[in-house]
């Protein structure tokens, strides 16, 4: 099938992206591992030794990320449907993260450690109807937040990708009545035209 004159512009745009250019000198897997490296330093969030949860973490750029910040005596747990090929000091589990087999995994993992961070960068496949796939993202982004506030211990943090559009204000209200502090983060790598951020909430109310 020919290609379409949207992928082939995509593709273009893919390839001379500099931030895709950085990952592979760099040897991040995806480009997405720049808006975490820059979220967190401004915020802090990874630290030494500390657990962490991945949810959706295929192909592993923000796994890279987490794994080299928590250091030896840290541990991160990745999640995917789809899977992921082994990096160093990252923990794996295939599966969709509210299946109880793949929960009981998670507690076997984490073996009485509770988790400090929940990560999120889910995206959906998109259809480009703009409806449908605003939808789907704030879906996952629920059940991510979810995830979060059932396993998350008091005090820990949550970040998640969002879309703005119809159900965002929902879905800040609601972050908002489970942490003491939630702030929007739009790191420089996300592209301008695209209408994605990020909810960083802080202080997992108990």
């Amino acid at each position: 099938m020919k290609p379409s004159k949207t992928s082939k512009q995509w593709m273009m745009e893919h390839v001379n992206d500099p931030y895709v250019q950085r990952a592979q000198k760099d040897g991040f897997r995806s480009r997405a591992a720049y808006k975490l490296l820059e979220i967190d330093e401004r915020d802090h969030l990874l630290k030494p030794g500390m657990v962490v949860v991945d949810l959706g973490a295929t192909p592993g750029g923000w796994c890279q990320v987490a794994a080299n910040k928590l250091g030896a005596h840290g541990k991160i747990i990745a999640l995917d449907l789809l899977p992921l090929h082994p990096l160093p000091r990252v923990e794996f589990i295939q599966g969709d993260f509210r299946d109880d087999a793949v929960l009981a995994q998670l507690e076997e993992k984490l073996g009485g450690q509770q988790i400090g961070l929940v990560i999120s960068d889910m995206a959906p496949n998109m259809s480009g109807i703009d409806s449908a796939d605003q939808a789907r993202a704030m879906h996952l982004a629920e059940l991510a937040l979810e995830f979060a506030v059932q396993h998350l211990k008091p005090g820990g943090a949550f970040l998640v990708k969002v879309f703005q559009g119809v159900g965002f204000e929902d879905y800040l209200k609601l972050m908002r009545s489970h942490f003491v502090k939630v702030v929007t983060r739009k790191p420089k790598a996300s592209r301008d035209r695209s209408s994605e951020q990020y909810l960083l909430g802080m202080e997992k109310r108990s």
